[in-house]
């Protein structure tokens, strides 16, 4: 009986998340709020967690202290195990430079590699909502003897220009093409109206990723990155494989999130995401005890409905509400509230997500809109219901028509 691999998970987790903005302001993409009490790393370590990795590092750079504190905060393993979840600050190892792409970030974190000497390497992003089982996947890659390993997901044909695809020749199991946004691209062979949309999920051999990456560092065209970058590397050698998501059975799951994955590089996908939520048979169940989100625990008291001083009975409909949040005789409709939210007599929350700590006013009114931490709205006042007003007012509006205010914002009437 052949000994079991050792497997170590690196989180890269050092975007801009620029496409967010006001969102990441002043915190990286990853730990921004998501689901009322979640942090989008969360999901990430979950899945890695609920896999049986117990060496987790996340490599981290820009605005990272809110990333830092949550996972110092929320992470704790027995280190009696030898087990961990650890944030790794960019270090400067090679140079005063920092990261130049997410190939770079391994690159100049090959310490955490070498101390560790793992026989294989899992390497995920930081920033989508989805469960995954990679005990599977780690099973596929060994079984294949690729040197290198693509997580897919289905997407319909007509949204191949958004991902970078995986051209799959299933009689060998290996990766013919790795298409970054492709315009013409043939579906796949038995789903012609599909492709298979890489999610920046790789499960690599340790010394294949090292000579890779490595290599990668020397180039003076690459753009050092895993899917632009070190995929196409493996697939020119013929060793890169591939894993579709469809295969992937994570207990728990139904019929309808089952396979689920989410990108919320935008605001647009980031509220599509949160609508996903709410509904009664929810495209994303969040209550799969099988396969749990964690999160911090919030120290807070459950969340009150009640009347408003007049005696106004307010009502929530197809809605998440989180502990700490007292709503007041407030109608809330098809909406995500985050902790210690407090809604006062008379106010309306409608397709919106509130994140912590956001206080509405008596008659106040929100629509459409994602209202960052310690928003505070005067009574009476609105957002969400007249674009151009909310662009007068500075607040960001997407062509879609999402109103987003960042953090501690003052809305007066």
């Amino acid at each position: 009986m052949s000994a079991p691999k050792k497997v170590f998970g690196i989180i890269l987790a050092g975007g801009e998340g620029k496409r967010l903005m006001p969102l990441t302001v002043d915190r990286a993409k990853p730990a921004v709020p998501f689901g009322g009490q979640y942090r989008l790393i969360d999901f990430a370590i979950s899945n890695l967690i609920n896999s049986g990795l117990r060496q987790i590092v996340v490599l981290t750079q820009y605005k990272s202290h809110s990333l830092d504190r949550h996972i110092s905060q929320t992470w704790r393993m027995s280190a009696l195990l030898d087990s961990y979840v650890t944030s790794v600050p960019a270090q400067q190892r090679l140079g005063k430079r920092w990261f130049s792409g997410s190939a770079d970030a391994i690159l100049q974190s090959m310490n955490l590699i070498n101390d560790e000497k793992p026989d294989i390497v899992v390497v995920i992003g930081a920033d989508h909502v989805y469960r995954m089982d990679f005990r599977q996947m780690l099973e596929a890659h060994i079984e294949s003897g690729a040197k290198a390993t693509v997580a897919g997901i289905r997407q319909p044909l007509a949204l191949a220009s958004q991902f970078g695809v995986v051209d799959a020749d299933a009689e060998s199991g290996r990766i013919k093409q790795f298409l970054e946004k492709p315009t013409d691209i043939a579906g796949l062979e038995d789903s012609p109206h599909e492709v298979l949309a890489s999610m920046g999920n790789y499960i690599f051999d340790a010394d294949a990723l090292i000579a890779a990456v490595e290599a990668d560092g020397e180039s003076p065209v690459s753009g050092h990155d895993m899917g632009g970058d070190i995929v196409p590397y493996f697939v020119e050698r013929g060793e890169a494989g591939y894993y579709d998501m469809k295969q992937n059975e994570v207990p728990g799951s139904s019929p309808r999130d089952r396979s689920y994955w989410r990108d919320v590089g935008t605001i647009d996908s980031f509220y599509d995401a949160h609508r996903d939520l709410i509904s009664t048979l929810p495209i994303f169940n969040l209550y799969n005890m099988e396969w749990p989100i964690h999160s911090q625990a919030v120290n807070s008291p459950p969340a009150k409905f009640v009347r408003d001083s007049v005696g106004r009975i307010g009502n929530a409909i197809d809605s998440i509400v989180s502990l700490g949040s007292v709503l007041s005789g407030t109608h809330l409709e098809r909406s995500v509230v985050g902790p210690w939210t407090l809604a006062g007599g008379g106010s309306t929350i409608t397709d919106s997500v509130v994140f912590d700590h956001v206080h509405v006013g008596q008659g106040a009114r929100i629509h459409r809109a994602i209202l960052d931490k310690n928003v505070v709205l005067a009574d009476g006042a609105t957002v969400g219901v007249d674009r151009e007003r909310d662009l007068a007012r500075g607040f960001t509006v997407t062509e879609s028509g999402i109103t987003v205010v960042g953090k501690g914002v003052f809305i007066e009437r």
